[in-house]
C-alpha cells in the first residue's frame, strides 16, 4: 500500500497551491493522511477531493492542527490511529519539542508502529527498533527546510519505509 503523506498546507493563503508532484503522488497514493494545519476548509475539500479522485476514494486519515479554522476543528480529531496493510499508524499534529520526541511518541501511541505529525515544517524521519515517527515537512511552506516536501509510505506486511519526495 503507498501512501501520501503532508502537512501543514496553510491554505488559502495568498497564490499558495499544492505543487503539481504533490497532487500527482496524492492521486497515485492507495490512502492520503494530512496532519494537520489545513488552516481553511478550502484546503480540506481539496484533499477531500483528491482523495475520492479517479472514482477510488482513498482513506483520507487527517487531524487538525493549532491554526486550523473552527470548522476543521469540529471535524476532525487533535489525534487518531489508523491500521494500514497491517501496521498501525498514529497520526498528530503536534509531537512536541525536539529532545525526547520519539520516547514520547512511543509513550503517546503505545500500538502504533510509527506516528506521524507535522507543525515544525521541517522533513524528519527517526526510529529506534522498529517504532518509527515522521514529518514529511511543508508541500507548501518550507521555512527553515531546505524545500518543500512531503512524505511517501510503503506498507506491506505490517512493515513500514517512509521516504521524503522534495519539491524546489
Amino acid at each position: 500500500m503507498r501512501v501520501a503523506i503532508i502537512a501543514d498546507t496553510h491554505m488559502p493563503r495568498g497564490s499558495r497551491r499544492l505543487p503539481d508532484a504533490c497532487v500527482e503522488e496524492l492521486r497515485a497514493a492507495d490512502a492520503i493522511v494530512h496532519a494537520g494545519d489545513f488552516t481553511g476548509p478550502e484546503a480540506l475539500g481539496e484533499v477531500e477531493a483528491l482523495a475520492a479522485a479517479d472514482g477510488r476514494e482513498r482513506p483520507l486519515i487527517a487531524v487538525h492542527g493549532n491554526v486550523d479554522v473552527p470548522e476543521i476543528v469540529r471535524r476532525l480529531p487533535e489525534r487518531t490511529e489508523v491500521e494500514l496493510a497491517g501496521a498501525t499508524i498514529g497520526v498528530i499534529h503536534d509531537a512536541g519539542v525536539r529532545l525526547g520526541r520519539l520516547k514520547r511518541m512511543r509513550l503517546e501511541f503505545p500500538d502504533a508502529d510509527a506516528v506521524v505529525f507535522g507543525h515544525s515544517h521541517t522533513p524528519l524521519h527517526e526510529s529506534e527498533g522498529a517504532f518509527q515517527i515522521f514529518n514529511p515537512g511543508s508541500p507548501t511552506e518550507r521555512r527553515r527546510a531546505p524545500s518543500r516536501s512531503m512524505g511517501i509510505a510503503l506498507v506491506e506486511g505490517g512493515r513500514i519505509s517512509f521516504e521524503h519526495v522534495l519539491f524546489d
